[in-house]
């Protein structure tokens, strides 16, 4: 009879059984709380007053997170051996199965299974906090706060990713959130020769989040262990330059745990309580590594994250200021060949006309998502007519978006005043017309006086002039998004991300034009150095689009059949 009678965990109510047999395995059900896209379950009653510790973890789907996750509850509750029982609080299937069924289930391989479909059913929550209180000086001396980030690198792509390092900013910057790291844990198999696309690209997008201060806590979780020596998975770690704490011989600090903790002993027992003795052994050392390791204030992380979202926005607005400024400029130029055209025939009819394509932005509306008082806007500036921040998901209000600074606006042209934004669900665009001018037509575009328009020398001086003012205005941006970028490496842990990649494409090219060799070489060495990388993330993404590629394929043959 299995020792759990003993009423050791009688105490808590928030199970449900799931399995019978050896060991006895109780789905935990403690209360959820969700805000927004982040959720927060807590298993006992916090005390403010004792300490935590703080965990987030990064790994990839199969990696055994889940599974470690379930290990770390169970080893903060006491739980033993002998107890012979077991406790999920992950709820891999989003439904509980009948103990009927899950009696004749081998629970022997199926954790990849189960990681999948942990990752379907995590699509509502893109931050998940374990908050595990109440149970210190069972072997832990402190509570434990484990942070899980299952909507990372998943099959909604690059957009989904940015709406998890946004619910990060907001679980860091909130007051009952979380302020503090202890470790950030990478969870990889032992197995692993080398680290996936996916991996890499998940890897490098949290890691852009944090300051460089991080390093020193970043450790290694070996899943799947034997409790020999991971050679494989260090190896991996290695080649990849991954920066982490490193111990004696220059190694990455590590971590073994095994994988079978619930599965039925019944023949196998001696050979898993080995196994279980391994993970037994890993976590009492990760307990030791966390009790002496002090926390990171984020402090640094939301300016990352402050910093980033800010850079982002104002590339994006640049983009669009180019894109306004390069046909603006074409335009001018129409003029200027159109008035040397007609020099002789405007002396004697100063009614000729000449089509032109004249830019100009229009309201374009769209439907965004909504989500209690929050909604997928843009924040708009009314007097620059600019998109300061598109899309905007995460705030009701321009004046508490994260490209307000100080009462005014980081990002559009003038940096105007709160008051002179708004959050709609529509942005402006940039389009294209034909009109037809006559010379009077043009003076008045121009803001020309008669005394500038009574020579052609003059019109043109005047437009060269123009000419030239929205070239230093082009200059100026392009200086603002480099000293941007500039910031971001000197703070940033690790500036690798798929979208400072496009940002970096984008400037280079622009300071090529510009004739900056300096600087171009300075982003150059940046996009070198974020290469590896990013190919990983674009190979990464390039698979998931052909994969959904595949299954519209396929669906669309299984309704001609």
């Amino acid at each position: 009879m299995a020792m759990y009678n003993s009423n050791r965990f009688h105490h808590i109510k928030c199970k449900q059984l799931i399995r019978r047999g050896s060991p006895e395995v109780y789905q935990l059900t403690p209360p959820k709380e969700t805000i927004g896209t982040l959720t927060r379950i807590t298993l006992g009653e916090r005390n403010v007053k004792e300490t935590n510790k703080t965990i987030l973890l990064l790994g990839e789907t199969g990696s055994g997170k889940s599974t470690l996750i379930n290990a770390l509850v169970n080893y903060a509750m006491g739980v033993r051996w002998e107890d012979d029982v077991w406790f999920k609080i992950v709820d891999e299937k989003g439904n509980r199965q009948s103990e009927t069924e899950e009696e004749d289930k081998s629970q022997s391989g199926s954790e990849e299974e189960e990681e999948e479909e942990s990752q379907c059913v995590s699509q509502t929550s893109d931050v998940i906090v374990y908050q595990i209180c109440g149970f210190q000086d069972k072997t832990l001396p402190f509570s434990l706060t484990i942070i899980d980030t299952p909507g990372y690198g998943d099959t909604r792509g690059a957009k989904q990713d940015e709406k998890v390092s946004k619910s990060l900013l907001d679980l860091f910057r909130s007051e009952d959130g979380v302020h503090e790291i202890n470790v950030v844990g990478l969870v990889l198999k032992a197995a692993e020769n080398r680290l996936s696309d996916r991996f890499r690209y998940v890897l490098d997008s949290v890691m852009s989040l944090f300051g460089k201060d991080m390093e020193e806590n970043i450790v290694s979780l070996i899943t799947f262990s034997d409790g020999t020596k991971p050679k494989n998975a260090l190896k991996t770690l290695k080649t990849a330059q991954i920066k982490c704490a490193k111990g004696e011989k220059d190694q990455p600090i590590h971590f073994l745990f095994n994988n079978c903790q619930n599965e039925k002993r019944g023949e196998r027992k001696e050979a898993l309580e080995n196994a279980y003795k391994t993970t037994m052994t890993g976590l009492r050392q990760f307990g030791e590594f966390l009790e002496k390791k002090s926390p990171q204030m984020l402090e640094g992380t939301v300016t990352v994250l402050k910093d980033r979202i800010t850079l982002e926005a104002c590339i994006k607005n640049l983009k669009e200021r180019i894109e306004f400024i390069e046909p603006k400029q074409r335009e001018i130029q129409q003029v200027q060949e159109a008035l040397r055209r007609h020099e002789q025939e405007k002396k004697k009819n100063e009614n000729f006309y000449e089509t032109f394509d004249e830019p100009y932005k229009e309201r374009e509306n769209f439907n965004g998502r909504r989500q209690g008082d929050y909604f997928e806007g843009v924040i708009c500036c009314l007097v620059c007519e600019e998109n300061c921040h598109d899309p905007c998901e995460r705030v009701s209000k321009p004046g508490s978006c994260k490209v307000m600074k100080r009462g005014h606006c980081a990002v559009c042209t003038n940096k105007c005043p709160v008051s002179a934004h708004v959050k709609e669900q529509w942005r402006y665009v940039i389009k294209t017309r034909k009109v037809q001018r006559t010379l009077q037509d043009v003076k008045k575009w121009f803001d020309m006086s008669q005394a500038e328009c009574e020579k052609t020398a003059s019109q043109l001086e005047t437009l060269q002039k123009k000419m030239n003012k929205l070239q230093e205005e082009k200059h100026r941006w392009l200086e603002d998004a480099y000293q941007h970028i500039l910031s971001l490496e000197q703070i940033a842990l690790n500036t690798k991300s798929l979208s400072t990649h496009i940002h970096l494409d984008f400037l280079i090219e622009k300071m090529k034009e510009k004739g900056e060799a300096e600087k171009v070489r300075r982003l150059e060495e940046i996009q070198k150095r974020e290469d590896e990388g990013t190919r990983a993330g674009l190979s990464y993404m390039l698979g998931r689009a052909r994969a959904a590629a595949g299954k519209v394929v396929k669906e669309i043959g299984q309704l001609r059949m």
